[in-house]
């Protein structure tokens, strides 16, 4: 696969019979994932780092050629601001060193507060400056002062493109397209950020974050939109991370499955998805009452 394309989460047991099979436990949950996409966002970091132990069983669940995407505690980011953080910084490399002996390590996601302005730009650039070269970093801004097609944004990307890094790519114009049709929508469009939209490449692996909506086919025209951009970023040589996100996690799956179709018009040769686990168990069903 010349990209990687995956959801927020892998622990869903609401996927049992869907993109899991009917019987699955949260044991199986993460290969039988990895079977279908080769990468997710590893978003519980931002709240602790797990034990050696589960990282390594993590990483020998997975498929060959599968990524993690890894966030950075909020420790580092939220709490301390990106000062004095050594000794978290630390422990966070410890975490994807092992991805990266597992072979298993994919962009570690560095997303920002919505209050870090452009005036604590320099804490940013320091902690980029530092961030070792061999562990791929995509960043995540929020406030306005990154959008402002001027000094901040300049430089800020002007800095990612010297260390080869990546700017985080929000697109959450799906979801405030119209408004809320349930509660997880409408919790939703309170939590994630209506940011300017924006596609720059400022290293090897663009990093999108496409925010959906539950009801799919009106997420269509940004699936549309986005699919012959990311088939451009392929032929260029580019490798691509694409997260699909819905707000409620259950249809997240499908939105992904939805773009990798749709991605497949303009890449011919793309290969298709492995059948979801789920819906093999169906299949098996079928075919063995066929049988009776």
């Amino acid at each position: 696969m010349p990209y990687h394309i995956g959801c927020p989460v892998w622990a869903n047991s609401r996927w049992n019979g869907t993109l899991y099979s009917r019987s699955a436990t949260r044991d199986d949950y993460l290969p039988q994932y990895s079977s279908v996409f080769n990468t997710v966002e590893v978003n519980s970091t931002f709240y602790g780092l797990p034990a050696q132990a589960t990282a390594l069983r993590w990483a020998e669940s997975v498929a060959l050629g599968f990524r993690f995407a890894t966030k950075f505690p909020k420790d580092i980011t939220h709490e301390r601001r990106l000062s004095t953080t050594k000794a978290e910084t630390s422990m966070f490399i410890e975490l994807l060193e092992t991805f990266r002996q597992y072979d298993c390590l994919g962009p570690s996601f560095l997303q920002l507060p919505p209050t870090f302005s452009g005036s604590e730009f320099p804490k940013l650039q320091r902690f980029i400056e530092e961030w070792p070269a061999e562990f791929p970093l995509a960043v995540e801004v929020r406030h306005r002062d990154y959008f402002d097609d001027g000094p901040i944004e300049n430089g800020f990307e002007k800095l990612l493109r010297e260390r080869q890094f990546d700017r985080v790519l929000l697109d959450s114009r799906p979801l405030y397209s119209a408004p809320a049709t349930d509660e997880s929508e409408a919790r939703s469009q309170t939590r994630k950020p209506n940011v300017p939209f924006r596609t720059s490449v400022t290293g090897s692996i663009p990093f999108v974050r496409f925010i959906g909506r539950n009801q799919l086919e009106r997420v269509q025209p940004w699936v549309a939109e986005w699919a012959p951009v990311v088939a451009d970023w392929i032929e260029s040589g580019l490798t691509p991370y694409i997260f699909l996100h819905t707000p409620d996690d259950f249809f997240a799956p499908e939105l992904a499955r939805r773009f990798h179709q749709e991605l497949s018009k303009y890449l011919p040769t793309l290969p298709d998805l492995a059948s979801w686990p789920g819906e093999r168990d169906d299949e098996a069903g079928f075919k063995q009452k066929r049988l009776f």
